[in-house]
């Protein structure tokens, strides 16, 4: 099975954000035909969308997958369903938010699934994290993630861990 890098965005503002994010980094260890490649700092940012509600806890783990997105996509979601993760209103708290950004060079559009990720171009939190294990990432359709993150400086992101498998 041929090997793609996928990107995924790790969130969470209920609960012990920083303790779940870094187990969840380790849930993504266990995926089938995965494996974690590298991983980014943790990220203290403020919300966005729905503002009166805890900051997050952000990360982003680079991945070595042979699953096809949509299987991908599957893992992810049963990961936040351990982690407690409801699914109400767009924006709302959560225990565990895992998104998938990008699968190899994968541009799709399905009712469960749009790759790249349609709105990881305008947020900070993503493209922080995103940028401190792909440097030179390039979003299709999009163009160099560090000239995106120019558009987001007004949005409050923080470093708090250099490492988040070193944060629980």
């Amino acid at each position: 099975m041929k090997q793609v890098e996928a990107l995924v965005a790790l969130g969470a503002n209920l609960g012990d954000p920083v303790r779940t994010v870094s187990a969840a980094l380790q849930a993504l260890a266990e995926i089938p035909a995965t494996t974690v490649a590298k991983v980014s700092s943790l990220y203290r940012t403020a919300p966005v969308g729905l503002k009166n509600q805890p900051d997050f806890i952000n990360a982003v783990a680079l991945l070595h997958t042979a699953l096809p997105p949509q299987f991908l996509l599957e893992e992810l979601f049963h990961i936040e369903g351990r982690f407690g993760r409801l699914r109400s209103i767009s924006n709302a708290p959560r225990t565990l938010d895992l998104d998938l950004l990008l699968h190899g060079e994968s541009i799709m559009t399905t009712a469960e699934l749009t790759l790249p990720h349609p709105r990881m171009h305008q947020r900070a939190f993503v493209l922080i994290p995103l940028l401190e294990v792909v440097a030179d990432c390039r979003i299709p359709g999009h163009g160099l993630a560090s000239k995106l993150l120019e558009d987001c400086s007004d949005q409050r992101v923080a470093r708090i861990h250099d490492k988040a498998t070193n944060a629980a």
